[in-house]
C-alpha cells in the first residue's frame, strides 16, 4: 500500500485504525512454502494469537493454511472462520484439564506441555492422539522477553524429563502422533535452530507411530532498516534435507509443521493515528497522537521498535520528535526519532503493526479500540467496526442503589 492510499482510509474510517495488506501476507506466505519446497507434506498453521480476526483467517484459510490455536476460545473462532477440526492444532499452556477435553470433543489436535495434564488426560482418553510439546532449551532468539526456551521457561516439557514422558506413555498407552519443539520468538541464528532441530529429531526416535513433526515458528521479520531477519530460504534448503534425511531412517514420510504469526502478518500492518497536539518542552519536541498503549502496546511492553513516520508530510524536512500517546501512563512509541516536520492533524504510520498489536489492545481509560481494514484486490475492507460507548458498558450490571436494600450496603 502507498502513502495516499492510507490517507483514504483514514479520511473514510477515521483514526486511529488498523490497515492490512493482503497481498504482504500472500507473499510471506509463499516465501515460506517455496522455502520447504522439498518437503513431501508441509502443513503452515496460523498462530491466530498474533492476529485474531476472523477475517484475517478467512484470507489465509484460502492461501491453504490451518491454525494453531492457544484457548478454547481461538478454536471455536477458527470453526466459526470455516477451518474443519482437523485443520486447527491446540497448543495452550497452563490451562485446565477440561478446557483441553473440550477441544479434543470437537476432534482438535492437542498438544500437551505439561507431565501432570499429559498423565492425567492419557489416562483418561488413551486413544486420543496427542502431540507432545518440548522444550530443547535452546533459545532462538535475542529479546530476554520473548526467547522462552530457556531451562526455567513455563513453556514445553523438558527435555531432560523424557525418561518421565516415556513412563508415563508406556503406562497409559496413550496415542502419541506428533512432537512439537518451542524455542521463543525472533530466531538469529539458523545453525542455533538447526541444532534444536536435532534435538527434536532424537526425541521423536523414542515414539514409533509419529504422524507429524512441528518446529514451532519465531521467525524474525525487520522491523527497521538495516535490521537482521530470519533467512527462510537458507533455513528451508537446510531443514529440508535434515528432516527428509530423518523421515528416510525413520521408516516413513512424516508431515513437517510450522506455526507462523508475526512472520505471515507483521510486516502487513500499519497503525494509522492523527496527531493531536505538538508539544515542545525545554529539551523534547512531543508527538502527541490519539492513540496509547491501549491500542499498540508492543514498545511500552517489550521494548519493541516500530517505524514511524509522517504519511502527511513525506517529503518534509527532518526533525527529533518523541511519539507518545493520549493514556495517562507513559505511553512513549518512540523518543527522539528523526521524522520528516509534524504539525497537528497529520497522520502518522506505525509500520510492523499486524503481529501482537491489535490483538493486545484493551479498553485501559474507557477508550474505545480501533476499527481495523483489510486492504485486498487494491480496495479497503471494513473488518472490525471502530468500539462505541455501548460496547464499553454492555457487559456491565448496574446496581440500582435507590432500592433500601442497596442503601442498608452502601452504609
Amino acid at each position: 500500500m502507498n502513502q495516499g492510499q492510507l490517507l483514504k482510509v483514514t479520511e473514510k474510517y477515521g483514526s486511529p485504525v488498523y490497515v492490512y495488506d493482503a497481498e504482504k501476507i500472500a507473499s510471506q506466505y509463499k516465501r515460506l512454502t517455496d522455502a520447504f519446497k522439498a518437503i513431501k507434506t508441509l502443513k503452515v498453521n496460523y498462530a491466530v494469537k498474533a492476529l485474531s480476526n476472523i477475517s484475517i483467517l478467512k484470507y489465509l484459510k484460502t492461501l491453504g493454511a490451518g491454525i494453531d490455536t492457544v484457548s478454547i476460545q481461538e478454536v471455536n473462532l477458527g470453526l466459526a472462520a470455516g477451518f474443519l477440526a482437523e485443520q486447527i492444532i491446540f497448543t495452550p499452556n497452563g490451562v485446565s484439564l477440561s478446557e483441553i477435553e473440550e477441544a479434543s470433543k470437537l476432534g482438535i489436535q492437542i498438544n500437551i506441555d505439561n507431565l501432570s495434564v499429559l498423565e492425567q488426560f492419557g489416562t483418561k482418553h488413551p486413544n486420543t492422539p496427542v502431540c507432545i510439546r518440548i522444550n530443547p532449551h535452546v533459545m532462538a532468539g535475542g529479546n530476554s522477553n520473548i526467547s522462552v526456551g530457556h531451562i526455567d521457561s513455563k513453556f514445553g516439557i523438558s527435555i531432560h524429563q523424557i525418561p518421565h514422558l516415556l513412563r508415563i506413555v508406556e503406562n497409559t498407552k496413550m496415542n502419541i502422533n506428533g512432537i512439537h519443539m518451542h524455542t521463543g520468538s525472533d530466531i538469529l541464528d539458523i545453525d542455533v535452530f538447526l541444532h534444536a532441530s536435532e534435538i527434536l529429531f532424537n526425541t521423536a526416535k523414542q515414539f514409533k507411530d509419529l504422524e507429524f513433526i512441528d518446529f514451532g515458528s519465531g521467525f524474525k521479520v525487520p522491523y527497521k532498516a538495516g535490521d537482521i531477519e530470519t533467512n527462510i530460504e537458507e533455513l528451508g534448503e537446510k531443514l529440508s534435507a535434515k528432516f527428509n534425511a530423518f523421515c528416510k531412517e525413520y521408516g516413513k514420510d512424516l508431515t513437517l509443521a510450522f506455526e507462523p504469526g508475526k512472520f505471515l502478518v507483521s510486516e502487513s500492518g500499519s497503525f494509522l493515528t492523527k496527531v493531536n497536539a505538538v508539544k515542545q518542552t525545554t529539551s523534547t519536541v512531543f508527538a502527541q497522537v490519539d492513540s496509547g498503549f491501549n491500542h499498540l502496546v508492543r514498545p511500552m511492553f517489550y521494548g519493541s521498535h516500530h517505524d514511524i513516520d509522517n504519511i502527511s508530510n513525506p517529503k518534509g524536512r527532518e526533525r527529533f520528535y518523541s511519539v507518545v500517546g493520549y493514556i495517562c501512563e507513559t505511553d512513549t512509541f518512540g523518543s527522539n526519532r528523526r521524522i520528516t516536520e509534524i504539525n497537528e492533524g497529520d497522520i502518522l504510520r506505525f509500520k510492523n503493526a499486524g503481529a501482537y498489536c491489535f490483538s493486545m489492545a484493551s479498553n485501559y481509560n474507557s477508550r474505545f479500540r480501533p476499527a481495523e481494514v483489510l486492504w485486498l484486490n487494491n480496495e479497503a475492507h471494513l473488518i472490525r467496526k471502530r468500539e462505541t460507548f455501548d460496547d464499553i458498558i454492555k457487559n456491565q450490571v448496574e446496581v440500582d442503589f435507590s432500592t433500601k436494600k442497596a442503601k442498608a450496603l452502601v452504609k
